[in-house]
């Protein structure tokens, strides 16, 4: 059970149908096609749908309560024993349900942004703090204004952890999730160029993730990447910790070596860690989590077992083999530049190969910035670099700069999937790896499926 329809009503007092204190909701639906016992269903409006439409179809899946809009007319055919509460919109209620059911439940809440890392760290920060909590987070990407509140409202109520991602791609959207989850602990990842289109600069960036401190409570902590100077205006701040490879730092990384299956790295704090993902960026996102896990009073070998026990969300960075033995980086999640060229760099760290491919894609939602920052991605590729296959239409400025600059690297650019993965043939063999990486929207997975087979 999440909560009874009586504790719904006691803040959405303008209801239909007869109260039942021993009716209770097991979940909270957005999508009528779920099938739930005893479920609210919250009808959204977007752009192109109206969940409103949809009512009928939650009731026969299994609602037992519904929200509905005040401006919108009621259908007749709807059951009577149905309990229907008003609202003057449905989205701004789902936020504001979410928000007194976090109360509710009172865990501590761990919020987390950032332009690159932050699934990642989200996924670290879950593995330590299940060794020694009830622990529930963000699933894939429901890091919205819509999937923040979905995620609370999805926790057992028994929950003493809750770690939510936060996203945004403008100003006031950070803002808003951080006054809802109310954070005793928030985590800045890094700020790169992600959404710069809508925010203008990496410094205006910088002022929207600030949001999410916002709604950090008064005696709450801030953990934030102490190399980013963009960050350095809350360093002097009592409640801020920070976590880099510079020597100013809170916790400060030292000695971080890049193995075939691992990074292992050694923290101020005089411990050795080891993380199965590879790249010393993913050496600072467990660096937040051990932070927060110190701060939890977390033993370091529960820490340690976390870290190694790591389930991430898929496509990201993911080594796996593909065919003839050729290893492949799934690494079709997302990108932004300053993603991009840490996956490059891990590339050229990683030893053992005659041929280091990339094969990369466009970077999305750059807006006039885009050519610029693709050809930044090219001045990162070089030896031992072998090999860059492009596709798609702002990529194509990345092929053009490595051209430019150098014949060392064979490059080319493709307008056809299927060609670039039959020009890759002659190159899978266990000597050979391959990056495979670009914005979700080129579904560059479909590469890495030919690659391996699936």
């Amino acid at each position: 059970m999440l909560f009874t329809i009586d504790w719904l009503a006691g803040f959405l007092p303008s209801f239909k149908g007869q109260l039942d204190e021993e009716i209770i909701i097991n979940e909270v639906v957005t999508d009528s096609r779920i099938k739930v016992n005893k479920s609210l269903f919250i009808p959204l409006i977007g752009e192109n749908f109206d969940g409103h439409e949809y009512v009928h179809q939650a009731v026969e899946n299994g609602a037992v309560a519904i929200l509905w809009t005040k401006e919108k007319k009621l259908p007749q055919s709807l059951p009577s024993d149905l309990l229907i509460f008003f609202v003057d919109d449905t989205l701004l209620a789902l936020q504001q349900i979410s928000s007194e059911y976090r109360k509710e439940v009172n865990p501590v809440v761990i919020g987390i942004t950032g332009s690159n890392g932050k699934t990642t760290t989200k996924d670290l920060v879950a593995s330590v703090m299940k060794t020694t909590y009830k622990t529930h987070a963000t699933k894939g990407n429901l890091n919205n204004h819509i999937g923040v509140p979905l995620t609370i409202l999805s926790m057992k109520r028994d929950t003493e952890v809750l770690i939510l991602e936060m996203g945004m791609s403008d100003f006031g959207e950070i803002d808003r999730l951080s006054k809802i989850a109310v954070p005793d602990y928030v985590v800045i990842t890094n700020i790169g160029e992600s959404h710069i289109e809508y925010l203008g600069s990496r410094k205006g960036i910088s002022e929207a993730k600030m949001e999410i401190l916002n709604g950090l409570k008064k005696e709450g902590l801030a953990i934030i990447d102490g190399d980013e100077a963009l960050l350095k205006q809350l360093h002097s701040k009592k409640n801020v910790r920070t976590c880099g490879y510079d020597s100013h730092n809170t916790n400060v990384i030292e000695k971080c070596v890049v193995g075939h299956s691992q990074t292992n790295f050694q923290l101020s704090d005089g411990n050795s860690y080891s993380i199965p993902l590879l790249g010393k960026h993913h050496a600072k996102n467990a660096s937040f989590a051990i932070l927060l896990a110190k701060e939890m009073k977390i033993p370091t070998a529960n820490i340690k077992d976390g870290l190694n026990s790591l389930e991430q969300t898929s496509m990201r960075f993911q080594l796996v083999q593909g065919i003839n033995g050729v290893s492949v980086i799934n690494d079709t999640y997302n990108a932004s530049p300053t993603s991009m060229i840490a996956s490059i760099e891990v590339m050229k760290q990683m030893e053992g190969y005659q041929e280091r491919i990339l094969v990369l894609g466009d970077v999305l939602e750059l807006g006039a910035y885009s050519e610029e920052l693709h050809r930044s991605i090219a001045h990162e590729i070089i030896h031992p670099i072998t090999v860059v296959y492009t596709f798609g239409e702002e990529a194509k400025f990345i092929s053009d700069e490595i051209s430019r600059m150098s014949s060392a690297i064979k490059v080319e650019h493709f307008t056809s999937k299927e060609e670039l993965v039959g020009d890759l043939s002659s190159y899978l063999n266990p000597g050979t790896i391959i990056l495979v990486k670009a914005s979700r929207g080129l579904k560059f997975e479909t590469i890495v499926n030919q690659l391996t087979k699936k």
